[in-house]
Protein backbone atom coordinates (compact mmCIF):
# COMPACT_ATOMS: atom_id res chain seq x y z
CA UNK A 1 0.00 0.00 0.00
CA UNK A 2 1.56 3.31 -0.72
CA UNK A 3 -0.01 6.58 -0.88
CA UNK A 4 1.45 10.21 -1.28
CA UNK A 5 -0.04 13.96 0.42
CA UNK A 6 -0.62 16.75 -2.11
CA UNK A 7 -0.75 19.97 -0.30
CA UNK A 8 -2.59 22.57 -2.31
CA UNK A 9 -1.93 26.51 -1.35
CA UNK A 10 -4.61 28.50 -2.87
CA UNK A 11 -5.90 32.54 -2.64
CA UNK A 12 -7.96 32.27 1.09
CA UNK A 13 -7.03 28.66 2.13
CA UNK A 14 -5.08 25.38 2.22
CA UNK A 15 -6.05 22.48 1.36
CA UNK A 16 -4.46 18.52 1.79
CA UNK A 17 -5.24 15.48 0.06
CA UNK A 18 -4.43 11.79 0.72
CA UNK A 19 -3.92 9.91 -2.59
CA UNK A 20 -3.80 6.35 -3.64
CA UNK A 21 -0.79 5.86 -5.83
CA UNK A 22 -2.01 2.86 -7.55
CA UNK A 23 -5.75 4.22 -8.98
CA UNK A 24 -5.42 8.22 -7.96
CA UNK A 25 -8.38 7.69 -5.45
CA UNK A 26 -8.51 10.38 -2.91
CA UNK A 27 -9.40 9.06 0.44
CA UNK A 28 -8.72 12.16 2.65
CA UNK A 29 -9.16 15.83 2.22
CA UNK A 30 -9.57 18.48 4.70
CA UNK A 31 -9.11 22.15 3.89
CA UNK A 32 -8.34 25.02 5.99
CA UNK A 33 -9.44 28.59 5.94
CA UNK A 34 -6.53 31.00 6.58
CA UNK A 35 -7.37 32.58 9.62
CA UNK A 36 -5.46 36.56 8.83
CA UNK A 37 -7.31 39.16 7.25
CA UNK A 38 -10.31 39.17 4.99
CA UNK A 39 -10.76 35.50 3.89
CA UNK A 40 -7.14 35.43 4.01
CA UNK A 41 -5.79 38.19 2.90
CA UNK A 42 -4.23 41.24 4.47
CA UNK A 43 -5.62 44.59 2.72
CA UNK A 44 -4.76 48.44 2.65
CA UNK A 45 -7.84 50.84 2.61
CA UNK A 46 -5.41 53.52 1.46
CA UNK A 47 -3.75 51.43 -1.73
CA UNK A 48 -6.18 48.70 -3.68
CA UNK A 49 -3.55 47.16 -5.29
CA UNK A 50 -1.93 46.02 -2.29
CA UNK A 51 -2.29 42.22 -1.06
CA UNK A 52 -0.71 40.45 1.45
CA UNK A 53 -0.32 37.07 3.31
CA UNK A 54 0.43 36.08 7.22
CA UNK A 55 3.18 33.47 6.44
CA UNK A 56 2.46 32.15 9.80
CA UNK A 57 -0.88 31.16 8.26
CA UNK A 58 0.67 29.23 6.14
CA UNK A 59 2.23 27.24 8.93
CA UNK A 60 -1.40 26.34 10.65
CA UNK A 61 -2.80 25.64 7.65
CA UNK A 62 0.25 23.03 6.90
CA UNK A 63 -0.11 20.92 9.99
CA UNK A 64 -4.05 21.39 10.85
CA UNK A 65 -5.03 20.31 6.95
CA UNK A 66 -2.71 17.72 6.88
CA UNK A 67 -3.76 15.85 9.83
CA UNK A 68 -7.29 16.44 9.34
CA UNK A 69 -7.00 15.12 5.95
CA UNK A 70 -5.00 11.68 7.39
CA UNK A 71 -7.27 11.33 10.03
CA UNK A 72 -10.07 11.56 7.38
CA UNK A 73 -8.06 8.67 5.35
CA UNK A 74 -8.00 6.68 8.38
CA UNK A 75 -11.75 6.63 8.47
CA UNK A 76 -12.97 6.10 5.27
CA UNK A 77 -9.77 3.09 4.54
CA UNK A 78 -9.73 0.84 7.49
CA UNK A 79 -6.07 -0.87 6.33
CA UNK A 80 -4.81 2.91 6.05
CA UNK A 81 -1.74 3.85 8.10
CA UNK A 82 0.13 7.34 7.98
CA UNK A 83 3.12 5.10 7.73
CA UNK A 84 1.85 4.03 4.15
CA UNK A 85 2.44 7.47 2.98
CA UNK A 86 5.72 7.61 0.94
CA UNK A 87 6.13 11.28 0.04
CA UNK A 88 4.52 14.93 -0.07
CA UNK A 89 4.23 17.23 -2.47
CA UNK A 90 3.19 20.96 -1.96
CA UNK A 91 2.15 23.26 -4.56
CA UNK A 92 1.09 27.38 -4.36
CA UNK A 93 0.14 30.91 -5.80
CA UNK A 94 2.51 32.70 -7.58
CA UNK A 95 4.54 34.88 -7.31
CA UNK A 96 4.36 34.94 -3.63
CA UNK A 97 7.45 35.57 -2.57
CA UNK A 98 8.52 36.50 1.01
CA UNK A 99 11.19 37.99 2.91
CA UNK A 100 13.23 35.92 5.02
CA UNK A 101 16.36 36.18 7.35
CA UNK A 102 19.44 33.99 7.45
CA UNK A 103 17.81 31.10 9.64
CA UNK A 104 14.86 31.15 6.59
CA UNK A 105 12.35 32.40 9.05
CA UNK A 106 10.05 34.82 7.21
CA UNK A 107 10.47 38.77 8.68
CA UNK A 108 6.71 38.46 9.60
CA UNK A 109 7.07 36.17 12.41
CA UNK A 110 9.39 38.58 13.89
CA UNK A 111 8.22 41.09 16.59
CA UNK A 112 9.40 44.14 15.52
CA UNK A 113 7.73 43.08 12.06
CA UNK A 114 4.41 41.46 12.28
CA UNK A 115 2.23 44.53 12.05
CA UNK A 116 4.57 45.72 8.61
CA UNK A 117 2.69 44.60 5.48
CA UNK A 118 6.05 45.16 3.89
CA UNK A 119 7.20 42.07 5.87
CA UNK A 120 4.40 39.07 4.97
CA UNK A 121 4.58 37.48 2.05
CA UNK A 122 3.88 39.34 -1.33
CA UNK A 123 0.31 37.74 -2.88
CA UNK A 124 0.32 36.70 -6.25
CA UNK A 125 -2.26 39.75 -6.44
CA UNK A 126 -0.14 42.46 -5.50
CA UNK A 127 -0.18 44.50 -8.12
CA UNK A 128 1.74 47.89 -6.43
CA UNK A 129 4.90 47.60 -7.89
CA UNK A 130 3.70 48.59 -11.25
CA UNK A 131 6.33 51.02 -12.24
CA UNK A 132 9.19 48.81 -11.09
CA UNK A 133 7.71 46.05 -13.57
CA UNK A 134 7.80 48.96 -15.95
CA UNK A 135 11.26 49.76 -15.68
CA UNK A 136 12.99 46.30 -15.57
CA UNK A 137 10.75 45.70 -18.45
CA UNK A 138 12.01 49.16 -20.55
CA UNK A 139 15.44 48.14 -19.00
CA UNK A 140 15.18 44.64 -20.40
CA UNK A 141 13.94 45.57 -23.63
CA UNK A 142 17.32 47.59 -24.09
CA UNK A 143 19.69 46.04 -22.32
CA UNK A 144 19.05 42.41 -22.26
CA UNK A 145 16.08 41.71 -24.69
CA UNK A 146 16.35 38.17 -24.00
CA UNK A 147 15.39 38.19 -20.55
CA UNK A 148 11.91 39.30 -21.34
CA UNK A 149 11.45 37.50 -25.31
CA UNK A 150 10.86 34.46 -22.78
CA UNK A 151 7.65 35.90 -20.59
CA UNK A 152 5.80 37.52 -23.44
CA UNK A 153 8.38 40.53 -23.84
CA UNK A 154 6.84 42.53 -21.03
CA UNK A 155 7.54 41.72 -17.32
CA UNK A 156 4.63 41.62 -14.86
CA UNK A 157 3.61 43.47 -11.33
CA UNK A 158 2.75 40.32 -10.37
CA UNK A 159 6.13 38.79 -10.29
CA UNK A 160 9.03 38.14 -8.01
CA UNK A 161 11.71 41.13 -8.74
CA UNK A 162 9.20 43.46 -9.14
CA UNK A 163 7.85 43.24 -5.74
CA UNK A 164 11.25 42.87 -4.25
CA UNK A 165 12.42 46.27 -5.83
CA UNK A 166 8.78 48.22 -4.71
CA UNK A 167 10.15 46.88 -1.17
CA UNK A 168 13.43 48.38 -1.43
CA UNK A 169 11.63 51.43 -2.55
CA UNK A 170 8.82 52.01 -0.07
CA UNK A 171 10.22 49.96 2.79
CA UNK A 172 14.15 49.80 2.87
CA UNK A 173 14.25 48.89 6.53
CA UNK A 174 12.58 45.51 5.65
CA UNK A 175 14.63 45.15 2.43
CA UNK A 176 17.56 45.74 4.59
CA UNK A 177 16.29 43.34 7.18
CA UNK A 178 15.69 39.87 4.75
CA UNK A 179 18.51 37.74 3.91
CA UNK A 180 16.88 36.60 0.26
CA UNK A 181 13.62 36.04 -0.75
CA UNK A 182 11.92 32.60 -0.93
CA UNK A 183 9.10 31.72 -2.95
CA UNK A 184 5.94 30.34 -1.39
CA UNK A 185 6.52 27.12 -3.75
CA UNK A 186 9.98 26.67 -2.24
CA UNK A 187 9.32 27.68 1.29
CA UNK A 188 6.91 25.28 2.30
CA UNK A 189 9.50 22.68 0.73
CA UNK A 190 11.95 24.04 3.05
CA UNK A 191 9.85 24.21 6.50
CA UNK A 192 9.01 20.30 5.88
CA UNK A 193 12.59 19.54 5.22
CA UNK A 194 13.68 21.69 8.00
CA UNK A 195 15.54 23.58 6.15
CA UNK A 196 17.93 26.18 8.26
CA UNK A 197 19.61 28.25 5.53
CA UNK A 198 18.36 29.85 2.35
CA UNK A 199 21.13 28.94 -0.03
CA UNK A 200 20.23 25.14 1.12
CA UNK A 201 17.23 25.63 -0.65
CA UNK A 202 16.18 23.70 -3.89
CA UNK A 203 14.42 26.14 -5.50
CA UNK A 204 11.67 25.10 -8.52
CA UNK A 205 12.39 25.81 -12.01
CA UNK A 206 8.40 26.55 -12.18
CA UNK A 207 8.71 29.94 -9.78
CA UNK A 208 12.46 31.13 -11.06
CA UNK A 209 11.85 30.01 -15.07
CA UNK A 210 8.14 32.01 -15.39
CA UNK A 211 8.84 34.60 -12.64
CA UNK A 212 12.15 35.99 -11.84
CA UNK A 213 13.69 35.84 -15.21
CA UNK A 214 15.94 32.78 -14.51
CA UNK A 215 17.48 30.33 -17.58
CA UNK A 216 19.99 28.49 -17.95
CA UNK A 217 21.36 30.46 -21.24
CA UNK A 218 22.28 33.11 -19.23
CA UNK A 219 23.42 30.70 -16.10
CA UNK A 220 20.73 31.36 -13.87
CA UNK A 221 18.80 34.79 -12.55
CA UNK A 222 19.39 37.92 -14.24
CA UNK A 223 23.24 39.09 -14.01
CA UNK A 224 24.80 41.90 -11.43
CA UNK A 225 25.42 44.35 -13.89
CA UNK A 226 21.53 44.77 -15.18
CA UNK A 227 20.19 43.91 -11.61
CA UNK A 228 23.04 47.32 -10.69
CA UNK A 229 21.41 49.39 -13.22
CA UNK A 230 17.93 49.33 -11.75
CA UNK A 231 19.48 49.61 -7.91
CA UNK A 232 22.73 48.78 -6.73
CA UNK A 233 21.35 47.17 -3.45
CA UNK A 234 19.26 44.30 -6.08
CA UNK A 235 22.49 43.11 -7.55
CA UNK A 236 24.07 43.01 -4.08
CA UNK A 237 21.09 40.49 -3.04
CA UNK A 238 21.55 38.17 -6.00
CA UNK A 239 24.28 36.33 -4.26
CA UNK A 240 21.87 35.74 -1.50
CA UNK A 241 19.35 33.88 -3.44
CA UNK A 242 19.87 30.93 -5.71
CA UNK A 243 22.36 29.66 -8.34
CA UNK A 244 20.53 26.91 -9.72
CA UNK A 245 16.73 25.88 -10.11
CA UNK A 246 15.43 22.28 -10.54
CA UNK A 247 12.84 20.47 -12.31
CA UNK A 248 9.80 18.15 -10.90
CA UNK A 249 11.96 15.36 -10.87
CA UNK A 250 14.47 16.70 -8.09
CA UNK A 251 13.62 15.74 -4.80
CA UNK A 252 13.40 18.79 -2.50
CA UNK A 253 14.27 17.44 0.62
CA UNK A 254 13.26 14.80 2.88
CA UNK A 255 10.53 15.31 6.32
CA UNK A 256 12.60 16.75 8.94
CA UNK A 257 12.42 14.79 12.57
CA UNK A 258 9.90 17.73 13.56
CA UNK A 259 7.60 18.07 11.12
CA UNK A 260 7.15 14.19 11.17
CA UNK A 261 6.11 14.18 14.52
CA UNK A 262 3.44 16.87 14.33
CA UNK A 263 2.41 15.55 11.20
CA UNK A 264 2.29 11.73 12.37
CA UNK A 265 3.96 10.52 9.66
CA UNK A 266 7.51 8.78 8.80
CA UNK A 267 10.64 10.85 9.10
CA UNK A 268 12.67 10.67 6.15
CA UNK A 269 10.25 10.48 3.32
CA UNK A 270 10.94 12.58 0.29
CA UNK A 271 9.25 15.84 -0.58
CA UNK A 272 8.83 16.92 -4.28
CA UNK A 273 10.40 20.09 -5.80
CA UNK A 274 7.56 22.48 -5.51
CA UNK A 275 5.57 24.17 -8.55
CA UNK A 276 2.31 26.80 -8.91
CA UNK A 277 -0.94 25.92 -8.04
CA UNK A 278 -1.71 25.39 -11.61
CA UNK A 279 1.35 24.05 -13.35
CA UNK A 280 1.10 20.81 -10.37
CA UNK A 281 -2.76 21.36 -11.69
CA UNK A 282 -1.79 20.70 -15.02
CA UNK A 283 -0.09 17.32 -14.19
CA UNK A 284 -3.36 16.27 -12.16
CA UNK A 285 -5.42 17.04 -14.98
CA UNK A 286 -3.75 14.80 -17.32
CA UNK A 287 -1.99 17.63 -19.23
CA UNK A 288 -0.08 16.24 -22.46
CA UNK A 289 1.27 18.15 -25.85
CA UNK A 290 -1.85 18.96 -27.21
CA UNK A 291 -3.95 19.60 -24.22
CA UNK A 292 -4.40 23.17 -23.13
CA UNK A 293 -5.46 22.49 -19.03
CA UNK A 294 -8.07 25.91 -17.65
CA UNK A 295 -7.26 26.36 -13.85
CA UNK A 296 -10.40 28.45 -13.20
CA UNK A 297 -10.93 30.20 -10.21
CA UNK A 298 -10.48 33.47 -8.48
CA UNK A 299 -8.53 34.39 -11.17
CA UNK A 300 -7.38 31.83 -14.41
CA UNK A 301 -4.11 30.14 -15.43
CA UNK A 302 -3.96 28.03 -18.80
CA UNK A 303 -1.14 25.78 -18.95
CA UNK A 304 0.20 23.66 -22.02
CA UNK A 305 3.28 21.30 -22.60
CA UNK A 306 5.63 21.02 -25.81
CA UNK A 307 8.43 18.26 -25.83
CA UNK A 308 11.94 20.43 -25.73
CA UNK A 309 12.67 18.44 -28.52
CA UNK A 310 10.62 20.77 -30.87
CA UNK A 311 11.92 24.18 -31.43
CA UNK A 312 9.42 26.96 -30.42
CA UNK A 313 9.28 30.39 -30.96
CA UNK A 314 8.74 33.26 -28.28
CA UNK A 315 4.80 34.33 -28.12
CA UNK A 316 4.45 38.39 -27.22
CA UNK A 317 2.06 38.42 -24.03
CA UNK A 318 2.09 35.14 -22.40
CA UNK A 319 3.36 34.57 -19.18
CA UNK A 320 6.73 32.37 -19.80
CA UNK A 321 7.99 29.52 -22.20
CA UNK A 322 10.57 27.34 -19.34
CA UNK A 323 12.23 24.17 -19.92
CA UNK A 324 10.62 21.60 -17.51
CA UNK A 325 8.47 24.08 -15.20
CA UNK A 326 5.53 21.94 -15.64
CA UNK A 327 6.40 18.33 -16.54
CA UNK A 328 10.37 17.27 -17.01
CA UNK A 329 11.26 17.27 -20.43
CA UNK A 330 8.70 19.64 -22.05
CA UNK A 331 8.51 23.42 -22.37
CA UNK A 332 5.96 24.94 -19.76
CA UNK A 333 3.72 27.38 -21.52
CA UNK A 334 1.49 29.73 -19.08
CA UNK A 335 -0.88 32.28 -19.83
CA UNK A 336 -4.28 33.65 -18.16
CA UNK A 337 -6.20 35.92 -16.93
CA UNK A 338 -6.15 38.28 -13.48
CA UNK A 339 -9.64 37.77 -12.27
CA UNK A 340 -12.46 35.39 -13.12
CA UNK A 341 -14.59 34.14 -9.80
CA UNK A 342 -13.14 37.66 -8.76
CA UNK A 343 -15.39 39.43 -10.89
CA UNK A 344 -18.43 37.70 -9.97
CA UNK A 345 -18.11 37.61 -6.82
CA UNK A 346 -17.27 41.47 -7.13
CA UNK A 347 -20.94 41.71 -9.02
CA UNK A 348 -23.06 39.23 -6.79
CA UNK A 349 -21.75 39.70 -3.49
CA UNK A 350 -20.32 42.80 -3.45
CA UNK A 351 -22.66 44.93 -5.25
CA UNK A 352 -25.62 42.83 -5.47
CA UNK A 353 -25.37 41.67 -1.92
CA UNK A 354 -25.96 38.50 -3.01
CA UNK A 355 -25.41 34.88 -1.11
CA UNK A 356 -24.73 30.95 -2.33
CA UNK A 357 -28.94 31.42 -3.61
CA UNK A 358 -27.96 34.39 -5.25
CA UNK A 359 -25.80 32.19 -7.28
CA UNK A 360 -28.11 29.84 -8.48
CA UNK A 361 -30.73 32.26 -9.64
CA UNK A 362 -28.63 34.22 -11.16
CA UNK A 363 -27.42 31.63 -12.67
CA UNK A 364 -30.99 30.11 -13.42
CA UNK A 365 -32.25 33.27 -15.25
CA UNK A 366 -29.16 33.61 -17.03
CA UNK A 367 -29.32 30.51 -18.66
CA UNK A 368 -32.34 31.47 -20.38
CA UNK A 369 -30.86 33.36 -22.47
CA UNK A 370 -29.35 33.04 -26.02
CA UNK A 371 -26.15 34.77 -26.70
CA UNK A 372 -26.22 38.40 -27.26
CA UNK A 373 -29.83 38.47 -26.23
CA UNK A 374 -29.28 40.84 -23.23
CA UNK A 375 -27.73 43.44 -25.61
CA UNK A 376 -24.56 43.68 -23.37
CA UNK A 377 -20.98 43.46 -23.45
CA UNK A 378 -17.99 43.82 -21.06
CA UNK A 379 -14.49 43.52 -20.76
CA UNK A 380 -12.92 41.41 -18.27
CA UNK A 381 -10.17 43.73 -16.90
CA UNK A 382 -11.34 44.07 -13.04
CA UNK A 383 -7.82 43.64 -12.14
CA UNK A 384 -6.14 44.68 -14.94
CA UNK A 385 -5.21 42.31 -17.77
CA UNK A 386 -2.32 39.22 -17.49
CA UNK A 387 -2.60 38.13 -21.08
CA UNK A 388 -1.98 38.95 -23.81
CA UNK A 389 -2.08 43.49 -22.94
CA UNK A 390 -0.04 42.56 -19.68
CA UNK A 391 -1.42 45.87 -17.70
CA UNK A 392 -2.39 45.85 -14.19
CA UNK A 393 -3.88 49.25 -15.18
CA UNK A 394 -6.94 48.64 -17.24
CA UNK A 395 -10.34 48.17 -15.90
CA UNK A 396 -13.39 46.45 -16.50
CA UNK A 397 -16.39 47.62 -18.68
CA UNK A 398 -19.56 46.96 -19.29
CA UNK A 399 -21.52 48.43 -22.22
CA UNK A 400 -25.22 48.25 -23.83
CA UNK A 401 -26.83 48.24 -20.15
CA UNK A 402 -30.80 50.08 -20.86
CA UNK A 403 -33.10 50.76 -18.53
CA UNK A 404 -34.55 47.06 -18.17
CA UNK A 405 -31.11 45.56 -18.15
CA UNK A 406 -31.57 42.68 -15.41
CA UNK A 407 -28.48 41.93 -12.67
CA UNK A 408 -28.43 38.35 -14.33
CA UNK A 409 -27.90 39.97 -17.50
CA UNK A 410 -25.02 41.53 -16.41
CA UNK A 411 -23.98 38.34 -14.37
CA UNK A 412 -24.33 36.52 -17.59
CA UNK A 413 -21.93 39.23 -19.90
CA UNK A 414 -19.58 39.16 -16.93
CA UNK A 415 -19.05 35.34 -17.94
CA UNK A 416 -19.37 35.97 -21.58
CA UNK A 417 -16.13 38.40 -21.15
CA UNK A 418 -13.73 35.90 -19.49
CA UNK A 419 -15.00 33.49 -22.51
CA UNK A 420 -13.91 36.35 -24.88
CA UNK A 421 -10.66 36.52 -22.94
CA UNK A 422 -9.73 32.97 -22.51
CA UNK A 423 -10.06 32.88 -26.24
CA UNK A 424 -8.18 35.72 -27.09
CA UNK A 425 -5.52 33.73 -25.03
CA UNK A 426 -6.24 30.86 -27.27
CA UNK A 427 -5.37 31.91 -30.33
CA UNK A 428 -2.49 33.64 -29.04
CA UNK A 429 -0.98 30.47 -28.66
CA UNK A 430 -1.79 28.57 -31.68
CA UNK A 431 -0.71 31.91 -33.64
CA UNK A 432 2.60 30.85 -33.19
CA UNK A 433 2.03 27.58 -33.92
CA UNK A 434 1.65 25.51 -30.30
CA UNK A 435 -1.24 23.09 -31.75
CA UNK A 436 -4.22 22.69 -29.21
CA UNK A 437 -6.48 19.82 -29.65
CA UNK A 438 -7.97 19.91 -26.36
CA UNK A 439 -9.27 21.64 -23.89
CA UNK A 440 -9.09 20.15 -19.83
CA UNK A 441 -10.72 22.84 -17.05
CA UNK A 442 -10.09 22.18 -13.45
CA UNK A 443 -11.01 24.22 -10.18
CA UNK A 444 -13.69 25.30 -8.31
CA UNK A 445 -15.90 26.85 -10.80
CA UNK A 446 -15.59 24.28 -13.73
CA UNK A 447 -16.69 21.79 -11.87
CA UNK A 448 -19.69 24.05 -10.10
CA UNK A 449 -20.77 26.26 -12.81
CA UNK A 450 -21.77 24.31 -15.97
CA UNK A 451 -23.57 27.51 -17.71
CA UNK A 452 -19.92 28.84 -17.56
CA UNK A 453 -18.60 26.00 -19.45
CA UNK A 454 -21.36 25.86 -21.79
CA UNK A 455 -20.65 28.89 -22.68
CA UNK A 456 -16.57 29.05 -22.97
CA UNK A 457 -17.61 25.60 -25.48
CA UNK A 458 -19.92 28.03 -27.55
CA UNK A 459 -17.26 31.28 -27.28
CA UNK A 460 -14.46 29.35 -28.41
CA UNK A 461 -15.91 26.59 -30.71
CA UNK A 462 -13.80 23.82 -28.68
CA UNK A 463 -15.45 20.58 -26.56
CA UNK A 464 -14.78 21.25 -22.52
CA UNK A 465 -14.15 18.70 -20.28
CA UNK A 466 -13.18 18.35 -16.83
CA UNK A 467 -10.22 16.81 -15.01
CA UNK A 468 -11.55 13.63 -12.55
CA UNK A 469 -10.37 15.39 -9.76
CA UNK A 470 -11.74 18.04 -7.84
CA UNK A 471 -8.85 18.94 -6.63
CA UNK A 472 -6.63 18.77 -9.31
CA UNK A 473 -3.82 20.88 -8.00
CA UNK A 474 -3.11 18.67 -5.09
CA UNK A 475 -3.42 15.66 -6.92
CA UNK A 476 -0.90 16.88 -9.26
CA UNK A 477 1.59 17.48 -6.17
CA UNK A 478 0.57 14.16 -4.87
CA UNK A 479 1.80 12.82 -8.46
CA UNK A 480 4.91 14.28 -8.40
CA UNK A 481 5.15 12.76 -5.15
CA UNK A 482 4.72 9.44 -6.14
CA UNK A 483 7.79 10.32 -8.86
CA UNK A 484 10.28 11.23 -6.41
CA UNK A 485 9.42 8.33 -4.10
CA UNK A 486 9.81 5.70 -6.94
CA UNK A 487 9.05 2.32 -7.88
CA UNK A 488 10.80 0.49 -4.96
CA UNK A 489 8.58 2.79 -2.71
CA UNK A 490 5.82 1.55 -4.88
CA UNK A 491 5.36 5.03 -6.21
CA UNK A 492 6.66 5.49 -10.15
CA UNK A 493 9.73 6.12 -12.98
CA UNK A 494 7.81 8.85 -14.89
CA UNK A 495 5.75 11.63 -14.33
CA UNK A 496 3.79 9.65 -18.08
CA UNK A 497 3.49 6.18 -15.48
CA UNK A 498 2.28 8.26 -12.50
CA UNK A 499 -0.41 10.45 -14.87
CA UNK A 500 -1.79 6.85 -15.98
CA UNK A 501 -2.37 5.39 -13.41
CA UNK A 502 -3.54 8.54 -10.95
CA UNK A 503 -4.99 11.08 -12.88
CA UNK A 504 -8.33 11.35 -15.58
CA UNK A 505 -11.41 12.79 -17.05
CA UNK A 506 -15.29 12.97 -16.82
CA UNK A 507 -17.25 11.53 -18.63
CA UNK A 508 -18.91 15.39 -19.17
CA UNK A 509 -18.41 17.06 -22.53
CA UNK A 510 -19.32 20.47 -22.97
CA UNK A 511 -19.65 21.10 -26.81
CA UNK A 512 -19.77 23.80 -29.10
CA UNK A 513 -23.56 24.62 -30.55
CA UNK A 514 -23.23 25.61 -33.95
CA UNK A 515 -26.29 28.51 -33.19
CA UNK A 516 -24.43 29.95 -30.20
CA UNK A 517 -21.51 29.73 -31.81
CA UNK A 518 -22.52 31.87 -35.04
CA UNK A 519 -23.49 34.72 -32.45
CA UNK A 520 -20.48 34.28 -30.31
CA UNK A 521 -18.50 35.00 -33.44
CA UNK A 522 -20.39 38.48 -33.78
CA UNK A 523 -19.99 39.36 -30.57
CA UNK A 524 -16.49 38.27 -30.52
CA UNK A 525 -15.48 40.78 -33.46
CA UNK A 526 -17.36 43.36 -30.91
CA UNK A 527 -14.94 42.22 -27.88
CA UNK A 528 -12.26 42.53 -29.86
CA UNK A 529 -12.68 45.81 -31.15
CA UNK A 530 -13.16 47.34 -27.43
CA UNK A 531 -9.87 44.87 -26.53
CA UNK A 532 -7.73 46.58 -29.00
CA UNK A 533 -8.92 49.66 -28.45
CA UNK A 534 -8.72 50.50 -24.52
CA UNK A 535 -5.43 47.99 -24.64
CA UNK A 536 -3.94 50.86 -26.82
CA UNK A 537 -3.60 48.26 -29.74
CA UNK A 538 -5.33 50.28 -32.13
CA UNK A 539 -6.08 53.20 -32.32
CA UNK A 540 -9.83 53.39 -33.35
CA UNK A 541 -11.73 56.68 -31.81
CA UNK A 542 -15.02 55.77 -33.56
CA UNK A 543 -16.71 52.84 -31.45
CA UNK A 544 -20.11 54.02 -31.83
CA UNK A 545 -20.77 51.56 -33.97
CA UNK A 546 -20.29 48.54 -31.38
CA UNK A 547 -23.76 50.38 -29.43
CA UNK A 548 -25.48 49.82 -32.37
CA UNK A 549 -24.17 46.57 -33.73
CA UNK A 550 -24.89 45.20 -30.08
CA UNK A 551 -28.98 46.47 -30.52
CA UNK A 552 -29.05 44.62 -33.70
CA UNK A 553 -27.87 41.48 -32.28
CA UNK A 554 -30.08 41.21 -29.70
CA UNK A 555 -33.13 42.40 -31.56
CA UNK A 556 -32.24 39.08 -33.75
CA UNK A 557 -32.00 37.27 -30.53
CA UNK A 558 -35.85 38.03 -28.73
Amino acid sequence: MAYTIGVDYGTNSVRAIVVDCHNGNEIGTAVIPYPSGKEGILLDSKNHHLARQNPADYLIGLEQSVKKALKVAARKAQKFKASHVIGIGVDTTGSTPIPVTERNVPLALLSPFKKNLNAHAWLWKDHTSVKEAEKITAMARKHRPAYVAKCGNTYSSEWFWAKIWHCLKVDPKVFDAAYSWVELSDYIPSVLAEIDHPSKIKRGICAAGHKALYSEEWQGLPDEEFLGMLDPRLASLRSRLYQKAYDANTCAGYLGKSWAQKLGLSEGIPIAIGEFDVHYGAIGSGVREGTLVKAIGTSTCDCCVVSMEKKIPDIPGICGIVPGAILPGFYGIEAGQSAVGDIFKWWIEGVCKGDPKTYTSFAAEASRLKPGQSGLLALDWNNGNRTILVDPLLTGLLLGTTLHTTAAEIYRAHIEATAFGARMILERIREYGITIDQIVCCGGIAEKNPLLMQIYADVTGCEMRLSRSAQSCALGSAVAAAVVAGKAAGGYATFQEAQAKMTGLQTKVYRSRREAHATYEKLFLLYRSLHDSFGNISCNANLGFIMKQLLEIKQQQT
